[in-house]
């Protein structure tokens, strides 16, 4: 082979490296501190988004049997209570979560806990290990009653008056 050619090779590798190394790097960055761009535009709609239902809707009394706090049954917040009156709640390892678990299998954004109209519902915001309601994994909006178990990495939620 030519000198050239060996010189090209060599530079070939070289950038190839770096490219492997800057990305592991960008994910290393990513997954300790959160995609910047994309939480703030979330935070933006979310904001947005309540704004929108406050204006709509007449805050409703609470009706006997509803639900009004998530618990942390097992994990590592285990017995911390949460009120629901702050709904949406966002459930992850970000600093914007409201209920901030501090687990290796949880998402920065990992779930969202909100309501519509007297149901509740639980949606997994694409998270990588997934959330389970009961024993099964949700892929959409699913359900939830006073009761019900949602595991989200090691830690298991339950919704309680």
């Amino acid at each position: 082979m030519s000198e050239p050619t060996l010189v090209l090779i060599r530079f070939a590798y070289l950038a190839i490296l770096w490219i492997f190394v800057l990305a592991a790097i960008s994910v290393i960055r990513s997954d300790m501190f959160g995609a910047r761009v994309a939480r703030e535009t979330g935070r933006r709609d979310e904001r947005r988004a309540a704004k929108a239902s406050k204006a709509r809707s007449k805050p409703s009394k609470a009706r006997r049997g509803d639900p009004t706090q998530v618990v942390i049954v097992e994990g590592g917040n285990s017995g911390e209570l949460v009120p629901l009156a702050g709904a949406p709640l966002l459930i992850g390892r970000g600093n914007d979560a409201a209920i901030r678990l501090d687990d290796d299998y949880v998402s920065t954004r990992h779930a969202r806990i909100a309501s519509s109209g007297d149901q509740w519902y639980v949606e997994d915001l694409g998270s990588t290990n997934g959330t389970y309601v009961g024993s099964s994994r949700i892929t959409q909006p699913t359900a939830i009653s006073l009761g019900t178990r949602i595991r989200i990495g090691k830690t298991i939620l339950e919704l309680r008056r």
